[in-house]
């Protein structure tokens, strides 16, 4: 088989998954093979193979009794981030517009997403040279101010593991590669309340980062601003740490934190 072919047998994989969830969600009582061999027009095999692959990732469950399939706890897991985002989007936005004006920087709001930071908002510099970046992209925790700011608020251990997972590539000559080197940098952010970025992700860009905490006083977002090194100065820098631990905590009280 080509890799064309492949391709689109792989995509059509993906499309029947999703016409099998959505028949799912809509028969709240569950369907067995039979009942979805038939609703989808497909071979009980391939819809076997189907229910074998969600089921395994947690999309899907089997009750025990009746032997139907139901949707999996792992959709409700993927709804509460989603909602979640969606929240601090629109608590964060307005705060992230006077973070712009107060400093004249891009401002950025990101989530911790599997290892990795996500960004989820963001309002851009009013300046013609700016740093470039898109809602949706990822980027590391190791080198970013935002993922700096929010693993210094996670237990050591799992710091260790989105290590193990993800390691400590080298983007510039900034970049913290030891994971004992690592260790103690976030340390001194979680004493301090705030990271810095200081070219360790992109040559030529500063980064101020502060944790935006939840009603838990969990860690879960990280706002920023960010700039070239033209403007981004030692005291441009100070200047922006003020603003941002200032409307971090703004945002988290707005999410419930009291502390």
């Amino acid at each position: 088989m080509g890799k064309t072919s492949r391709d689109a047998s792989s995509v059509q994989s993906v499309d029947r998954a999703l016409v099998l969830l959505e028949l799912l969600k809509v028969h709240v009582d569950g369907l067995g093979i039979t009942e979805l061999s038939n609703r989808m027009d497909l071979a009980k095999s391939t819809v076997h193979r189907l229910l074998t692959s969600l089921k395994n990732r947690g999309y899907v469950r089997q009750d025990s009794v009746s032997e139907r399939y139901l949707l999996g706890l792992k959709l409700i897991e993927l709804g509460s981030v989603v909602s979640q985002s969606l929240e601090i989007r629109k608590i964060a936005n307005p705060f992230m517009n006077s973070l712009v004006q107060e400093t004249g920087e891009t401002s950025h709001l990101v989530i911790l997403e599997d290892g990795e930071v996500a960004y989820i908002e963001k309002i851009e510099s009013p300046y013609t040279i700016r740093m470039y970046s898109t809602i949706g992209k990822r980027a590391p925790v190791h080198c970013t101010g935002v993922g700096k700011a929010i693993i210094a608020h996670l237990p050591e251990e799992q710091v260790r593991k989105i290590v193990e997972q993800r390691g400590l590539k080298k983007f510039t000559e900034n970049t913290i590669t030891s994971l004992d080197d690592l260790l103690v940098h976030i340390r001194e952010v979680r004493e301090r309340g705030y990271s810095l970025d200081m070219e360790e992700h992109e040559a030529g860009i500063h980064c101020v980062a502060a944790p935006i905490f939840d009603h838990n006083g969990q860690a879960i977002a990280g706002v920023s601003v960010s700039g070239p090194l033209m403007r981004m100065d030692e005291e441009k820098v100070k200047l922006c740490v003020d603003h941002v631990v200032f409307y971090a905590r703004e945002i988290s009280k707005h999410l419930g934190f009291r502390g």
